[in-house]
C-alpha cells in the first residue's frame, strides 16, 4: 500500500496541470465560438493588425496541414495521449515537477483537441499572429510549451529513467562475451 500512494503522488500534479489545460482550453473555444463563431474567418482585431483572433476551423493538423480525414486525427492524438502518459509512467524521472508540469500540459493540450475532434469534427483554432504561418489554440500552445519543456529538462540536466539497468548490462555483456561460433569450431 505504501508504494501506491508514493507512487499516485507522481500524478497529481500532471492531473492538475491537465485539468486546468483542459477546462481553460475548452473555456476559451467556447469563448470564441460564442464570439465569431459560427462563420469561419471571422475576425477580431487585439493588438492591431499584429494579433488577432480569429475563427478557423481546423480539420487537419498543425496549420491545417493534411485535412478532411479527422477521423485519423482523432485517433492519432488519443494514441498521442496514451503514449505520452506510458512513456512518464515507466521512463521519465516522475518525481520532478517541471517534468510533471510538462507531461500535464503535453496530454491536457492533446486531450483539449480530442474533445473538439468528437464534438465539432474539427479543432477550434483562433490565434492569429500576422508574421506567423498559422492559427492556434491554447491547447496547442500547451502541448508545444510541454514539449519544450520537458526537452529542456531532459537535455540540461541529463536525467532519464531511460538508462539500462545494471541487469540489463550484465546480460549484455554476457552475450557480447559468448564465443558463439566456439560449437561450430568443434565439430568436424
Amino acid at each position: 500500500m505504501r508504494r501506491t500512494r508514493k507512487e499516485m503522488r507522481y500524478w497529481v500534479l500532471p492531473a492538475l496541470v491537465m485539468a486546468l489545460t483542459i477546462a481553460s482550453d475548452q473555456a476559451a473555444k467556447a469563448w470564441i465560438w460564442r464570439t465569431l463563431g459560427p462563420v469561419e474567418g471571422t475576425s477580431r482585431p487585439l493588438l492591431g493588425s499584429w494579433l488577432s483572433f480569429t475563427l478557423v476551423k481546423n480539420d487537419g493538423v498543425a496549420f491545417g496541414m493534411f485535412r478532411n480525414i479527422p477521423a485519423f486525427f482523432t485517433i492519432t492524438s488519443v494514441l498521442i495521449s496514451i503514449g505520452a502518459i506510458y512513456v512518464y509512467r515507466f521512463y521519465l524521472p516522475k518525481s520532478r515537477p517541471w517534468v510533471q508540469i510538462s507531461v500535464g500540459l503535453i496530454v491536457g493540450g492533446a486531450v483539449g483537441n480530442v474533445i473538439d475532434r468528437l464534438r465539432y469534427s474539427f479543432v477550434v483554432d483562433y490565434v492569429h499572429i500576422s508574421w506567423f504561418p498559422g492559427v492556434f489554440n491554447l491547447a496547442d500552445s500547451a502541448i508545444t510549451v510541454g514539449v519544450i519543456m520537458l526537452a529542456a529538462y531532459l537535455m540540461r540536466t541529463g536525467e532519464t529513467s531511460l538508462r539500462r539497468t545494471p541487469t540489463d548490462d550484465a546480460l549484455l555483456s554476457e552475450l557480447l562475451n559468448q564465443d558463439q561460433w566456439s560449437h561450430q569450431r568443434d565439430q568436424p
